[in-house]
């Protein structure tokens, strides 16, 4: 797991929800979905916060990865938390996806406690 990223402690989870913390719950969710989907070939950027390659393939390791999914915080939270599923997010364009494997509908949501 990359150093900045990890999975919160189940009352750090609850206080982040809590706070509305998007940056704490970004990289805590990413955390998580880099531990159920381990791999390197599809980037998931939730800028400014973070960004993770998961899922197993083609390992990236420079330039442009094969596949890209990039959304805002709130976005990302809602996707893990299953507030919001894939294909309503794509449809409202909340979500920018391309490449093979960019569809992360088999690996969410992660959960709301993301345990």
């Amino acid at each position: 797991m990359a150093p900045r990223l990890r999975v919160l402690a189940p009352d750090e989870l609850a206080a982040a929800f809590d706070a509305d913390d998007h940056r704490a719950l970004t990289k805590h969710f990413l955390a998580v979905l880099e531990q159920r989907a381990p791999g390197h070939s599809v980037e998931v950027r939730v800028p400014p916060y973070a960004a993770v390659q998961v899922i197993p393939g083609v390992r990236h390791t420079r330039g442009t990865p094969p596949a890209v999914v990039e959304m805002d915080a709130p976005t990302w939270v809602a996707l893990a938390s299953g507030e919001l599923t894939w294909q309503e997010a794509e449809a409202a364009g909340r979500v920018r996806a391309s490449g093979e494997r960019a569809d992360l509908s088999p690996y969410l949501p992660l959960g709301r406690l993301g345990a």
